[in-house]
């Protein structure tokens, strides 16, 4: 981590102690550290720094200084996460760049929205709300159907062509016509025509048989399965095997009593010889390795 004391009237950044950490919001911290490039910030000392930073925002005045700051600073602390989402979408033909910038968006949200009283990480909370804007700009702005870029633009020089010989023939032109008009093949020219048709699609609210207007009319998206919930839960578990095979004897154990034989932490501290609070803080350290693994960048 990168600090610089005194710009802006700002604190040097330093570790507060727990029992500082444990003061009251309103007066806990009287000014916030100054953080160069925060988004370079380690992912763990940025969940800490975000609790300070959250803690500070909600008391302070919307419109000041202190406000962005702590604002624009939470945003650059967990930028990652918008990194890590967008990474899922790297091979589609948008750039890179303005997946990013929409999935920041979806950030900048989350952290208006957040709650440090919700008793939830601030990952955990905001990760939906990235994938939700990225998922809403695909679907605002991209073709229904994954089309390759030269067909893309041969549509729209085929949609000009057909526009200018329409006029000039006071008629539809045929597939010759618009062949020669553009000096492509027939069968380019088809391409470019089937292709137009994955820009938009039908409703699936359409009956699936045109001809039958009964009320008992079935529609496309009744005849579509569910998602299976499974496939996730299959995809997190083969994700999570290998870091649990990395956890120590100790911890596999206390999680194997905890949710595989579902005992009580007061059970398993009794069954190890160990304190129920002891239990609490092994199951505590050891679920948030496994979720900051789960959620680290592949």
């Amino acid at each position: 981590m990168s600090a610089s004391a005194g710009r802006g009237g700002m604190a040097p950044v330093v570790a507060l102690p727990a029992d500082e950490r444990d003061l009251e919001r309103a007066g806990a911290v009287e000014e916030l550290p100054w953080i160069e490039e925060a988004d370079k910030v380690a992912p763990k000392d940025a969940r800490a720094l975000s609790k300070l930073f959250f803690d500070r925002l909600q008391v302070l005045e919307e419109g000041t200084r202190e406000h962005q700051y702590a604002r624009n600073t939470l945003i650059e602390l967990n930028i990652s996460l918008v990194r890590f989402a967008a990474g899922r979408y790297r091979n589609r033909a948008e750039q890179m760049e303005d997946i990013v910038q929409v999935g920041t968006i979806g950030l900048i949200k989350a952290i208006d929205r957040f709650d440090l009283s919700r008793e939830v990480e601030f990952t955990t909370f905001a990760v939906p709300y990235i994938v939700g804007e990225i998922k809403r700009f695909f679907r605002d702005t991209s073709w229904a159907v994954h089309v390759p870029r030269s067909l893309q633009e041969r549509r729209i020089e085929l949609a000009k062509a057909l526009d200018a010989l329409s006029q000039t023939l006071d008629r539809a032109p045929t597939t010759a016509e618009l062949a020669e008009h553009m000096g492509l093949s027939p069968e380019e020219v088809t391409e470019g025509i089937v292709a137009g048709n994955g820009y938009t699609a039908g409703s699936l609210d359409l009956p699936t048989d045109s001809d039958n207007d009964s009320a008992g009319s079935a529609t496309f998206v009744e005849r579509l399965g569910d998602d299976d919930p499974g496939i996730e839960h299959v995809e997190n578990l083969q994700t999570l095997k290998p870091l649990l095979a990395e956890l120590p004897e100790r911890d596999r154990q206390i999680l194997q009593m905890r949710f595989g034989a579902e005992m009580t932490q007061s059970q398993i501290g009794a069954e190890l010889g160990i304190s129920q609070m002891h239990v609490s803080r092994l199951l505590n350290r050891t679920l948030a390795r496994l979720r900051r693994q789960m959620l680290a960048p592949s």
